[in-house]
This record gives C-alpha cells, structure tokens and sequence, in this order.
C-alpha cells in the first residue's frame, strides 16, 4: 500500500479558457505523479480556490480577465506560497515579457500551452508540463525574497546606458541557469559593473522566442549592454551575451579575437542550449582568464564544463543550497569540478568583480 508521501501532489489548473483547463487537467492527471483537484477561470476565482482546496502546485495562465496571471501570481508568493508553473501562450512580444516578470516574481519554471488536442506538439508540451510540475514539487521556494528588485531600479531609475566597448575581450565569465534562473539573473547581472572588463555569456536553459525578451528585461536593468547573441559577432568586453534558445553557443577564434559561434546541434543533458559546450570552449580560449559561474538549476549541465575551465587555470563560483530555488546543477559542479567561491545569489556578482579583478593583476 502506497504511504501518504507516495500520493499524487495536488494541483489547481488556472485558465480563462474552459478548453485549455480541461487541455491541461488531462495532461496532468494522465501523468499518474499528479491530480487535479479543482480548476479556476481567473486569477480571483484562483485565490477562492487555493484557500479551499489547498493545493499542492498550480498551474497559472499570465493573460486573464478581472485579475491575470501576474496580479495572482503576487497575491499567492505574498499571502499563501506554494510552487507556481506558468502557461504561456506565445514566445514573442508582450506574453514573453510577461513570462520573463512572473518568473522573477516567483513563479518556478513556464510551460507553452499546447495549441489543441490533435497539435502534434501536445504529447511534447504534456511531458515538459510534468518535467515542471516535478522540478516545481522540488522548489526552494524560500531561496530568493520575492520581488527581487535589482539595485539599477530601486530609485525607479532608468540605468545610464554604457559607451559600447569595441575592443575584443581578454576575459570571460561564462554562466549557466536553469530552473530559477531568470530569478538569479536579475539579481546578477544588474549587479555587474559598466567596468568590469570581461565578456560575460549567459546559457539560461529556455526556449526559442523567451531568450530575447529575457535578454530586453535585463537590458532594462542592468548597467552593462545585454543582447541575444548573434553568430559571428565579436565577443567584447563589458557586454552581455545570452545564448538564443534553440541554439547552442561557443566562442571560438576568429581573426581579430573572439567571436560568436551558434549550433543546432543535438540536445545536451536534453537542452539546447546547454551550458557545457560554452563552458569548455571558453576554457580552451581564455584558460586561466576565464570565470565559470553555475546558477540554479535541475540536472548537472554546467559540472563537466566548469571542471574544464578550473583545468584550465580558471576560476569558478557555484550559488549556494540555501539560495539556490533547485540545487541540483550548483550540486553537481561542485562535485565534479569544485569552486574557488560558494555564494549566495547575492554574492555572485562581487564574487564574479574579485575574481575578474584577480585575473586582471596577473595578466
């Protein structure tokens, strides 16, 4: 007989759409590992939901009448947390946006939702619906205080946009996140300075279209320049670079010095993009001047990347358990590689300025 720990965990399913509650309802209690136990058409009638049935997870539509998915999602972190995934309707414009802000927010990981029950993506949206709902089950909830609001935007000022730096870059810091990443990287990357003197390139496990509005909303924020990367393009100093979903990214050697290089190549540890490969090519080109950084995050891409870059002579910064919404891959670089820094998320960016500024006296 199973034990009350082996029950299926508890999930409200929240929608406008009467089709997609009933879409996604089926997705999730076909997975047996979850059951739903009530559904909701709005982010109000949610609330009245979550205080009477008490669900385990939820899974949160962004757009809706009355109150949407944001306002909701707020009202939940603040007044009765527990593990939100999102549904998100599109990649492009204002529904990737929004995505980008709730995963800041608090939610743990977005889904697409599937386009009908015939699509031929609805048997790949259903099992990465469960991949979440599992990683979200797991979640540290508690790992980064809600709203994280960067320093660039505590005074609502907009952040003095930097003199573009056109001189190939001697130094790099190479970062991969995955679930919680959004989160940790509006903590970090505003945080850096407009004269930190590397490149730094950013793998965010995610899918085509989110990249760039992750990369606009760190823009938004942040001191130094940050953009999708795009193939071929020098890799500078002071700028920010994150790989396009889909694609993986590598820097490689080009005439004048580094540059972009972007693959379609088979997933790796089921991701594209996936840390490693940028990992090990920077290792190869900036050895001891490169600094590899590993974020929150399910799985262990990133752990045989950071190990060759501390091969290599360079440095390495893992987040912490406490800070970290899933240990998972800041785990398992520390087993595999080590760090010359464990930090909390807060401590990522001072760690990542020490260890630049360490490389920059020996070079």
């Amino acid at each position: 007989m199973s034990s009350p720990s082996d029950a299926p965990r508890s999930v409200l399913v929240v929608d406008d759409s009467a089709f997609m509650r009933k879409v996604v309802s089926e997705l999730i209690d076909a997975s047996g590992e979850f059951r739903v136990v009530g559904t909701a058409r709005n982010g109000l009638h949610a609330i009245e939901q979550i205080h009477t049935l008490d669900p385990d997870l939820v899974t949160l539509d962004i757009e809706m009448p009355e109150l949407d998915g944001l306002q909701a999602l707020g009202y939940i972190m603040s007044e009765t947390p527990r593990p939100v995934v999102m549904l998100s309707a599109a990649a492009a414009g204002t529904s990737g946006d929004l995505t980008i802000r709730a995963l800041e927010l608090g939610a743990v990981d977005f889904v697409r939702k599937p386009s009908g029950p015939i699509s031929l993506d609805l048997e790949t949206v259903g099992e990465r619906l469960i991949d979440a709902l599992r990683a979200a089950a797991n979640a540290h909830l508690r790992a980064v205080p809600m709203l994280a609001r960067p320093r660039s935007t505590a005074t609502g000022e907009t952040p003095a946009v930097p003199a573009r730096s056109q001189a190939h870059a001697r130094r790099a810091v190479v970062i991969a996140a995955s679930t919680g990443g959004p989160r940790a990287l509006a903590e970090v990357v505003p945080a850096l300075s407009s004269a930190l003197d590397a490149a730094v390139l950013v793998v965010q496990h995610m899918p085509r279209g989110f990249t760039r509005s992750l990369a606009e909303r760190l823009a938004s924020l942040s001191a130094l320049p940050v953009a999708e990367a795009a193939a071929g393009e020098p890799v500078v100093a002071n700028r920010v670079y994150i790989a396009p979903g889909g694609l993986h990214m590598r820097v490689v050697a080009g005439v004048a010095g580094a540059e972009i290089a972007l693959d379609a190549g088979a997933p790796i540890w089921g991701v594209r993009p996936a840390a490693d490969p940028l990992f090990r090519s920077a290792a190869q080109l900036f050895g001891a001047n490169c600094v590899g950084v590993v974020l929150t995050g399910m799985g262990r891409d990133g752990a045989e990347g950071l190990r060759a870059i501390r091969d290599a002579g360079g440095l390495g910064v893992v987040q912490d358990r406490d800070s970290s919404v899933i240990y998972g891959m800041p785990q398992a670089a520390l087993q595999s590689a080590g760090a010359d820094r464990i930090v909390p998320i807060g401590g990522v960016a001072p760690a990542i300025a020490d260890l630049v500024a360490a490389r920059r006296g020996t070079a």
